[in-house]
């Protein structure tokens, strides 16, 4: 293995050093609290932790320059990684706070509670500086991951998880199973087109790429269209806000997949028209 200490010293290499300093920081203090039970604390520790262990293991590989040993694309892992990231850490930042931050804070464990959701907030913002570092320019599609569709695929598979985390009470009502099977179906053929960009699979696939993904973008909000009518019109139809409604209750997690829906159906239909600019123009 060879050193390349250009891998932390070029801007990308800066704005990685800051997520991992910043991810260490954020679950650092928080742990040190022990006030993060509970699903959402869960998931914001898992965020920060996984995090920190992925790109401290980016940025090991490109400084020992191991990773064309590697069986997969390393711009597209590393383009999906950080908008991925980007996403997740987003979430906590609003998440935690939220969650956990009481008013008026004047302890101890609030302040340490405070300052990690502000290197949350601003590891977010070293991961955003990252994707707009490694974002292709226009014209270049060596690593598909790295354009606005590849990214988009990224942000349309995460909204599906947060839709998937909201879901319930649901069966018995043939509107919004429908919606839950394109959520699924969306979800399944997203992933497998990030899964096998990143695994160099799709020269196998027997058929034009850039139009199949254009047929498909064009499938995917068609369907999404769909369930922004149904999902609100089944969910809420006879059904009042019920009084009170806490963190769990079901009509502010219907009403929470109501806006995903709507974001991934914005997200699709621009996913649709950048693939066929890509493809036609």
């Amino acid at each position: 293995a060879t050193v390349n200490l250009h891998a932390l010293t070029s801007w990308v290499g800066i704005a990685r050093l800051f997520a991992v300093v910043l991810s260490c920081l954020a679950f650092s203090l928080v742990a040190s609290t022990g006030h993060f039970g509970g699903p959402y604390g869960t998931w914001c520790m898992f965020t920060w932790c996984f995090c920190f262990i992925v790109t401290l293991l980016v940025l090991l590989l490109e400084l020992l320059e191991l990773y064309p040993l590697l069986p997969l694309s390393w711009d597209d892992f590393t383009s999906a990684f950080s908008m991925l990231a980007a996403l997740m850490v987003f979430t906590s930042s609003v998440v935690f706070p939220a969650t956990f931050i009481s008013s008026p804070c004047s302890s101890n464990q609030c302040a340490r509670q405070a300052v990690a959701t502000t290197a949350s907030c601003l590891c977010f913002l070293a991961y955003a500086l990252e994707v707009s570092l490694t974002r292709a320019k226009p014209g270049d599609i060596s690593s598909f991951l790295s354009t606005v569709p590849g990214l988009l695929k990224v942000f349309e598979a995460y909204v599906s998880c947060l839709i998937f985390s909201l879901l319930d009470r649901y069966s018995g009502e043939p509107g919004l199973m429908w919606c839950v099977a394109v959520y699924s179906i969306c979800f399944i053929f997203t992933l497998l087109i990030i899964v096998f960009t990143i695994g160099r699979c799709l020269t196998y696939i027997p058929c034009p790429l850039e139009k199949m993904l254009v047929g498909y973008n064009f499938l995917a909000m068609l369907m999404y269209l769909t369930a922004t009518v149904l999902w609100p019109l089944y969910s809420f139809r006879g059904q009042n806000r019920p009084d009170p409604c806490g963190t769990n209750c079901w009509w502010n997690k219907h009403l929470g997949v109501t806006f995903l829906t709507i974001f991934n159906l914005i997200a699709y239909l621009v996913d649709l028209v950048y693939s066929a600019r890509m493809v036609f123009v």
